[in-house]
């Protein structure tokens, strides 16, 4: 089952049932409507374009990947939607509010959890939790009953009263989180969430964030981790060089490719000659890198015959066929590795 389809959002909601009952950023919103629209979005630094003509939208309900190399302006936009940065042209608008003229607002509004930890590590959670809430504006009425939401929701409540330097990173990512949501944010900015945690960890926060898409939140998540990506996200943005190349859900992005497969060739001691492959046809794009060889096809099949004769010269290589992955995607789209 594809991991985006409505079957699988449906057993995915399903697996949900009788886990920690709780209204975590408010009531369940109706979607696709409609929480972020970004226009036009740049940030010039002189003659630099950091970010260049940036546009799309997230809906609540979703999680929207933003994904691009380092360097590519991700947390120059990330920034500019946070209204810690103002743009040099273009707008967001979050809820009716605008991030040029409404910054103080918009700040309110949004739930931010970067990349480093934005936690006290000499406090313990209960007290991380009260001091962002206290600075967030939430009612001391309603602030311990948020407190134990969110702890119960980050399975941190047997260690509420730990000082956080005592936590493991999985743990301290997940209060990161935690904190993000104290104040019920209309849109939940997700930086390298399950960055630098182990693999069970890592499952626990991407499970907490699909729970919080399944109760109707707008999520803008950021990762370099592409299979974490292609199994997470409804759409995704892929940013090249400060400019918006794809976005879309991955079937639609697939679509619209002109290739539908790739044939890789590894184990490769010197350049290989690819005239004889090229003359069948079908081959969309090269790309070679690190004793590699990647070609991107409209039918591996057509191919494999004059292929197995190239690696009949030489016994090291050795060939793989697969259905175009995200990473594959973002390789065709952004130009990653040495292309012919």
């Amino acid at each position: 089952m594809y991991p985006h389809s409505p079957l699988a959002r449906q057993d995915r909601s399903a697996n949900l049932v009788g886990e920690r009952g709780l209204t975590l950023v408010g009531a369940k919103r109706t979607h696709p409507r409609l929480a972020l629209h970004v226009d036009g979005l740049s940030k010039f630094y002189g003659a630099r374009h950091a970010v260049t003509g940036v546009s799309f939208d997230v809906h609540h309900g979703e999680i929207f990947g933003l994904l691009g190399l380092n360097g590519a302006g991700k947390t120059t936009l990330i920034s500019m939607l946070a209204a810690e940065l103002r743009p040099s042209t273009g707008d967001a608008v979050l809820s009716g509010l605008s991030i040029r003229d409404q910054c103080r607002a918009v700040r309110r509004m949004i739930g931010v959890a970067p990349q480093q930890m934005a936690v006290y590590p000499t406090l313990t959670a209960v007290e991380n939790l009260r001091f962002f809430g206290r600075i967030s504006g939430v009612r001391r009425a309603e602030l311990a009953g948020r407190v134990e939401e969110l702890l119960h929701f980050t399975g941190l409540q047997d260690r509420r009263n730990d000082r956080v330097a005592t936590y493991s990173g999985g743990m301290q990512r997940r209060l990161n989180l935690a904190v993000a949501l104290v104040h019920r944010p209309r849109l939940i900015l997700l930086d390298e969430p399950t960055a630098g945690v182990d693999p069970r960890s890592r499952e626990e926060i991407l499970k907490m964030v699909r729970r919080l898409r399944d109760d109707g939140n707008a999520i803008l998540y950021t990762t370099h981790y592409l299979t974490e990506a292609e199994g997470l996200c409804d759409r995704v943005g892929i940013l090249n060089q400060g400019t918006l190349v794809a976005v879309g859900s991955l079937e639609a992005l697939f679509a619209d490719l002109e290739p539908s497969e790739v044939i890789e060739l590894s184990g490769l001691e010197g350049r290989i000659d690819l005239a004889p492959i090229r003359a069948v046809g079908g081959i969309c794009r090269v790309v070679r890198g690190r004793g590699l060889v990647r070609l991107y096809v409209k039918r591996a099949a057509d191919l494999i015959g004059p292929l197995q004769k190239i690696i009949m010269r030489d016994r090291s290589v050795r060939l793989k066929v697969t259905a175009l992955s995200l990473e594959d995607l973002f390789v065709h789209l952004t130009g990653s590795g040495i292309q012919e």
